[in-house]
């Protein structure tokens, strides 16, 4: 069966580009490249020509994903699967695929009313080497798991499991998860490549349609330094160190500049060939900056 491979790229928008330039060259190691167009900058974590378009009109939040299918001929099935599930979307001219530095594209929403897109043939600069924003002892984790994965706004879970199962991915709730007034919720995690999860939905309402990119270091060191340099400049932490019960990654979870949060993390595991689910975090992620739409106890 036709699905995407991974989560390509992603698009967000912002109201403060310098802001954001400081925080991700600085703080995480992305490398910043600025060719000049009023409305945006680019994100580079690897040898592709951006993972992260920056669109400075903003509204301070998820602008699209970019979801990746091997060639035109998956592209073409997926339009087919798209038509017969009746899904509305629009095959995108050439000019709006060379905007997105890919060679076919087309767009549509999903249940949540997310923007999403799917591709294929990226834009790949193997001339020219990735230079991180700040010294990195390793490199961040992309290749065929993606740019990371990311937690979105949801307000009817089985149309959105019904949507992304359409796309090809595959999951299920992994998290039991007690409320202080008695209620469970049980999030769903949604994969289509090696990694652990690549989308997941079901924390509850959410203002934003996101409410955090995960991002994979290769190298621990380079975790700690950048929350060596998050604490240095008193960037809010919601969630403290601690690894995840599901994917088991050392991670902790940062405000950015558009007060939505990055998670930073190391050593994830990749994804099981059998469903589990967890009622509690390995250790660690204990709460701190409220507010954020993690104000859980994973403990």
């Amino acid at each position: 069966m036709t699905q995407v491979t991974e989560l390509g790229y992603m698009g967000i928008s912002v109201s403060n580009a310098g802001a954001w330039k400081a925080y991700a060259s600085e703080v995480v190691g992305m490398e910043v490249v600025d060719e000049g167009e009023k409305d945006r900058f680019y994100l580079r974590l690897d040898n592709w020509h951006h993972r992260i378009t920056v669109h400075t009109q903003g509204n301070d939040d998820l602008a699209y994903l970019g979801w990746r299918v091997k060639g035109p001929d998956e592209f073409e099935a997926m339009a087919d699967r798209l038509r017969a599930a009746k899904v509305r979307f629009e095959i995108c001219s050439a000019a709006e695929a060379d905007e997105r530095r890919v060679v076919g594209l087309m767009k549509m929403v999903d249940p949540g009313g997310n923007p999403t897109e799917i591709f294929y043939s990226p834009e790949v600069e193997s001339y020219r080497a990735f230079h991180p924003g700040r010294p990195l002892h390793g490199k961040f984790v992309t290749a065929d798991q993606g740019l990371g994965h990311c937690i979105l706004r949801q307000e009817d879970i089985p149309a959105a499991v019904a949507f992304y199962n359409l796309l090809g991915l595959k999951g299920a709730p992994e998290v039991k998860i007690k409320l202080p007034n008695g209620a469970v919720i049980m999030p769903v995690f949604m994969h289509t490549d090696g990694r652990q999860h690549s989308v997941a939905f079901g924390l509850g309402p959410m203002q934003k349609r996101i409410n955090h990119l995960m991002i994979e270091y290769t190298n621990l060191k380079d975790l700690g330094i950048a929350h060596d340099i998050v604490r240095q400049r008193q960037i809010d932490v919601a969630l403290q160190l601690g690894m995840h019960c599901n994917d088991e990654a050392f991670t902790f979870y940062c405000a950015n500049p558009s007060k939505w949060l990055w998670e930073l993390g190391w050593g994830a595991r990749g994804a099981l060939n059998s469903q589990e689910h967890y009622t509690r975090d390995v250790f660690g992620h204990g709460m701190e900056a409220k507010g954020y739409g993690l104000d859980i106890d994973l403990g």
